[in-house]
């Protein structure tokens, strides 16, 4: 059997606060505008940058509310790695003409400490489910887990 593999990461600053909106069905969708920029020098010594620009969407799942987190969390200007895979979509537009779009169906979002006071800890993933992936997590300490400091240190090899 072949295997195949569809997966996008990107870090990225935010062109626009998200768009959230509710579907027909009542599922939420937030899409957001990513851009990526790399630098190189030009053959006449210059420095030149290029831009590009990435529509990711975030939906609501029984497993995770990435929606309601962008929603929340991610303002303009913030840094966030995304990871999701590359998805092209085709439709017909009221005048019937055909419509093309790329977008990445978004499955994990970790804010990267933007303008908002987001650290690197604050992570969301399809993964996580419920109240989990509603709010940021806590920070935790050995007190929390006295259990973690039991036990030797004879199994290690230094």
């Amino acid at each position: 059997m072949s295997r195949s593999l569809n997966k996008v990461q990107l870090i990225g600053n935010l062109g626009a606060d998200p768009e959230v909106r509710s579907t027909n069905n009542g599922s939420r969708v937030a899409t957001l505008s990513i851009a990526t920029s790399r630098q190189w020098t030009g053959k006449s010594g210059d420095k030149q940058e290029k831009t590009e620009w990435h529509r990711v969407i975030f939906w609501n799942t029984n497993f995770s509310k990435l929606a309601d987190i962008a929603e929340k969390y991610c303002k303009k200007g913030d840094k966030v790695y995304v990871e999701g895979a590359i998805e092209y979509r085709t439709w017909q537009d009221r005048e019937g003409q055909t419509k093309y779009t790329t977008e990445i169906n978004g499955r994990e979002l970790i804010l990267l400490g933007g303008r908002g006071g987001a650290s690197s800890d604050d992570s969301y993933g399809a993964s996580k489910v419920g109240a989990a992936a509603s709010a940021p997590k806590k920070d935790e300490s050995f007190e929390d887990f006295p259990e973690a400091l039991d036990g030797g240190d004879d199994d290690l090899p230094f």
